[in-house]
């Protein structure tokens, strides 16, 4: 019999750390709770009938003890006992930043199967009372199990030539709740006296940015998409990691970034909680304490340096197999 079936779709509506997430927890389960029988299953897109008939089908003849969806693309009918993970929900927190179908999806759909479910799993304990206050979940059904950094983050490096110019550096999408608008802001208002880049992740269409909020001792960079040397290696050489997001539901970026002793710089509202200690942060939209990080950084090398240390400490206690055990330490005390 099958101890935890888990939900490895990897889909359309996914992001990357959605993506990451589902993809380590398939590898690393298996090897962590050598205990357990998990099985992986699932097939087909979201919304679709794999999703909401083919998965319920699998699921009523396997008969496994319990079901683990890795986000909140989930079937209405749920033959079995079943626990599944919310990243986030910033769109139902800020529902002029979204979509308009995403209200009555999760109304209709996502909160019903919620309350039905044994236990609900978030990356971060922000988003704690998002899940009472949206999907209905009393505080003790939730279970907060932090993201993991991956390996190539954490290992030993060989040294790289520093950059050109001194930059920063966002990796993400270009979503409105990012409020990239604040961090142009506050990078245009910058010193002339600081030779400083901003390096984005992403494709080049910055054009109007550019002229929007010009600099006289630096420019605004895309990168296009980055492989994961290149990831790695853009992290490396920035002066700092500048995450101005109004919500985020973890932060993976960040992560990364400390993981590879870089300085954060991120709002209250986005640093996982594990960083919040040691980052510079600031409130969402104030693009003048952001700035004055910056130059806090640039002008304290030493004081930034012993920053970036503590952060790389306090990241790499959060690995992917550290991730592994503690949902599987979930998975245990519905199974008991």
């Amino acid at each position: 019999m099958i101890d935890v079936a888990f939900d490895a779709r990897i889909t359309s509506h996914m992001s990357d750390g959605m993506r990451a997430y589902t993809n380590e927890l398939r590898v690393r389960l298996p090897r962590v709770a050598p205990d357990l029988r998990i099985a992986t299953f699932g097939a087909g897109d979201n919304f679709d009938a794999a999703e909401q008939f083919g998965m319920p089908l699998w699921i009523a003849r396997r008969q496994p003890r319990l079901v683990h969806y890795a986000s909140f693309y989930v079937p209405l009918l749920n033959p079995r006992p079943y626990l599944f993970t919310v990243h986030d929900l910033i769109e139902l927190r800020f529902p002029e930043l979204g979509k308009k179908q995403v209200g009555p999806y999760f109304r209709w759909l996502v909160a019903p199967v919620a309350r039905r479910a044994r236990a609900i799993v978030c990356d971060d304990p922000r988003t704690v009372a998002d899940i009472e206050r949206f999907l209905g979940v009393r505080r003790e059904r939730i279970r907060v199990v932090p993201l993991g950094v991956d390996q190539r983050f954490s290992g030993a490096l060989p040294p790289q030539p520093a950059p050109q110019r001194p930059y920063v550096l966002y990796v993400g999408n270009r979503r409105r709740h990012k409020d990239l608008d604040t961090l142009f802001r506050a990078w245009a208002s910058l010193p002339d006296d600081l030779a400083l880049d901003l390096r984005l992740s992403g494709p080049d269409d910055l054009d109007g940015i550019r002229e929007r909020y010009p600099r006289r001792n630096g420019r605004i960079l895309a990168l296009g998409m980055l492989s994961g040397q290149e990831l790695v290696a853009s992290y490396r050489g920035a002066l700092a990691y500048v995450h101005p997001a109004i919500v985020e539901g973890f932060g993976l970026p960040l992560l990364e970034a400390a993981a590879l002793a870089v300085p954060v710089v991120a709002t209250t509202t986005s640093v996982p909680a594990a960083l919040a200690a040691d980052a510079l942060t600031f409130a969402p939209g104030d693009w003048a304490s952001l700035a004055g990080h910056v130059v806090r950084l640039v002008r304290d090398a030493p004081g930034a340096a012993a920053m970036a240390a503590r952060l790389q400490q306090a990241a790499r206690r959060l690995s992917w197999d550290r991730c592994a055990e503690a949902t599987a330490a979930v998975y245990r005390e519905f199974l008991s």
